[in-house]
């Protein structure tokens, strides 16, 4: 029995020895992972006060490595490094120096996200760093994250074109070379085009594996051909070999369109190469023609013909698309066609709907938006209808739908608010210039009534009578009362307009057009005589007093032009304007 108990004890005196053990152990491994966080703290202060000797002094202890991660998302010394020395490139050349010292870890360390130093250092922006990571281990270039983005990607994700134009180079350079066809280009060169690096998109061209990705990139983002201006200006500065920054941007603009061109010839080669051709260039083209990027419709009709007939999912071909997204350039291909273009004149969707009725659906907010006031905007929808009515046969004006509407019912039922925002528009607007051309006219009319020094009492003839600044005050205030009258006229017609429809297209537009071109006038005018009346009554043996008068006069003038000619000119542009339809080339396009 005694050695039974004494064994027990002894049994229990062993339980207590190693719980004892596991306890000092244990507190023992708390010290240490205390003492480890300390160091880690320090650490990464050390760093981010970019002080290398610190971390030298600190890394020197041993407690915590560059391996160990030393913040909550799990960033290593390194990588706190790239982060934060982005105007300091020497501090993290020292970083990495350690790092090669004594076998310290490589370089492809990574976060809890799956980040490594150079995914860093492209989410960051910093170029230098990526540099010297690259210079050191190539692979960098090729590693994914967590979300399976390359470097590349994350420098144009987060914008800093410097950094993504410097690795996507490098990982053209390097792939070739080391990595042969294991990565496929096709992300990398969609993001290439988004950010209108042609040039970088024609080096991976020919190794182009999503190419409906990629054509349909391209018809996004294909960039507009120079203007006459620039052209003018490009021919002008070629022969006087100066440069100047709006040749560079222009010529930085031609070559942009060139290449764009030339990848979607290579892109469209390789689609005609592949199995799957008849369905490859389906999305491209309609979004083309949704972008209104007549080019790419045009290069990729030139190479497979039958997609002028090519339908999407609602059934409709690229020139109902064009219609239904108010896409003219497109359009105006019709111009260009031969004897094809009269299927379109009775061409109808599964809905009965023929192009009359599409052309009368409200226009996509994108391309209502950058036209100015809802009057305008129901101008441009009028302005396609009108078009289209003239293109498609008499019969389908007339015709109804599968719903039993005509053209002209489903135009005044998808513009109902449309017409009422632009008839709101037009009265405020209206409203307001008549208080002004009201305002001059009273104005004007009681400064003709007493004229300035007033009148001699033995005739009553103006004192100043010849004096010629008192006839530029006489023609400047009779101008400015009889053109304001006209204003305050047009406002007020408009006013008490019906607001039809037909009404926005050639009427209302006109009438506001002629009433602020007669209230600039008034009001110039209304200015002049102001100046000339001070010139009267002031300038006696003090004639240098014209030169202030004039200097303030321009300036409300000034002012006027540049706050209410972008109205004017969009009225006059709009509604005068040279078309924006008709033929515009005369090279056949089918």
């Amino acid at each position: 029995m005694r050695r039974v108990v004494s064994m027990i004890d002894e049994a229990e005196k062993q339980k207590i020895e190693e719980a004892k053990k596991e306890a000092q152990a244990k507190k023992e491994a708390e010290r240490k992972e205390a003492e480890k966080s300390r160091s880690a703290e320090k650490l990464h202060a050390a760093i981010l006060d970019q002080d290398i000797w610190d971390v030298k002094y600190i890394l020197d202890d041993r407690i915590v490595t560059l391996r160990d991660k030393i913040t909550i998302n799990g960033n290593t010394a390194l990588h706190v490094a790239v982060g934060t020395s982005s105007n300091n490139k020497e501090f993290f050349e020292k970083m990495l120096n350690l790092a090669t010292k004594d076998n310290q870890p490589s370089l492809d360390m990574r976060n809890s996200e799956g980040s490594t130093l150079l995914h860093v250092a492209a989410v960051v922006g910093n170029t230098e760093a990526a540099k010297m990571l690259v210079g050191r281990n190539r692979d960098l270039l090729y590693a994914k994250d967590s979300e399976s983005q390359t470097p590349v990607a994350r420098a144009l994700s987060n914008m800093h074109t410097d950094t993504y134009i410097y690795l996507l180079n490098d990982y053209l350079k390097f792939q070739d070379v080391e990595k042969g066809d294991l990565f496929d280009n096709s992300e990398i060169l969609v993001n290439a085009i988004y950010t209108k690096d042609y040039d970088s998109a024609l080096k991976m061209a020919e190794s182009i594996r999503d190419l409906d990705t990629v054509l349909t990139a391209i018809a996004q983002n294909f960039p507009p051909k120079l203007n006459f201006l620039e052209r003018r200006m490009m021919h002008l500065f070629s022969h006087v070999r100066v440069t100047s920054k709006f040749v560079e941007a222009a010529q930085r603009k031609a070559q942009a369109y060139s290449d764009a061109k030339y990848l979607v010839r290579i892109t469209c080669r390789l689609i005609r190469e592949s199995t799957t051709t008849s369905t490859t260039y389906n999305n491209a083209i309609f979004e083309a023609t949704r972008q209104n990027a007549v080019k790419v419709v045009k290069l990729i009709v030139s190479q497979f013909p039958n997609a002028i007939w090519t339908r999407n999912e609602d059934d409709h071909n690229i020139i109902q698309y064009a219609v239904i997204n108010r896409s003219e350039k497109v359009y105006n291909l019709l111009y260009q066609m031969s004897e094809h273009k009269n299927i379109y004149r009775t061409i109808k969707d599964p809905y009965e709907n023929n192009l009359l009725h599409l052309a009368a659906r409200l226009a996509p907010k994108n391309k209502l938006n950058p036209i100015s006031g809802a009057a305008l905007q129901i101008q441009r929808e009028l302005q396609w209808f009108k078009e289209v009515e003239r293109f498609v046969c008499p019969l389908n004006v007339i015709e109804k739908n599968y719903y039993g509407k005509t053209p002209q019912k489903v135009f005044a039922k998808e513009h109902k608010k449309l017409a009422i925002e632009g008839e709101k528009w037009m009265k405020e607007t209206a409203q307001s210039y008549t208080i002004t051309a009201a305002l001059i006219t009273t104005i004007v009319f009681a400064a003709a009534i007493t004229v300035p020094g007033g009148n001699k009492q033995e005739n009553g003839i103006p004192v100043f009578t010849n004096n010629a600044a008192f006839y530029v005050f006489a023609v400047s205030d009779a101008i400015s009362f009889f053109t304001s009258v006209t204003s305050l006229l047009m406002f007020l017609s408009i006013l008490t307009a019906r607001f039809s429809e037909q009404d926005f297209l050639f009427k209302l537009p006109t009438q506001l057009i002629v009433g602020l071109a007669n209230l600039f006038i008034s009001t110039t005018a209304m200015l002049v005589a102001f100046g000339a009346t001070l010139f009267l009554v002031f300038s006696q043996n003090n004639s240098w007093i014209l030169v202030p008068i004039a200097a303030l006069t321009c300036l409300p003038i000034t002012s006027f032009v540049t706050l209410q000619f972008p109205l004017v000119y969009d009225l006059i542009r709009a509604t005068y304007g040279r078309s924006m339809f008709g033929k515009k080339s005369d090279a056949p396009f089918y």
